[in-house]
């Protein structure tokens, strides 16, 4: 993980939550989607929001419907 990225997860686990605008200028991540799409294989559960037309990155929990998702889409496997 970069410095830049590892900044972005500190933020998030402060409970902080950022349009891919605010990512781009705030931690100099030139593709926030990428970014995400890295942290999100890492195993972080960040979320994108969309409220009156503004999304934002967020770092959440899992619900069990998502991890009985996950568990039905990759089988036991993947969780052991």
């Amino acid at each position: 993980m970069t410095t830049k990225t590892n900044a972005l997860v500190q933020a998030f686990e402060s409970g902080k939550e950022f349009t891919a605008e605010q990512i781009t200028k705030k931690f100099g991540l030139q593709n926030p989607t990428a970014s995400i799409t890295g942290l999100r294989k890492e195993g972080y559960a960040i979320y994108l929001n969309s409220r009156n037309g503004v999304s934002k990155y967020r770092l959440g929990k899992p619900t069990r419907k998502i991890i009985a998702a996950g568990y039905k889409a990759l089988g036991a496997a993947a969780f052991s």
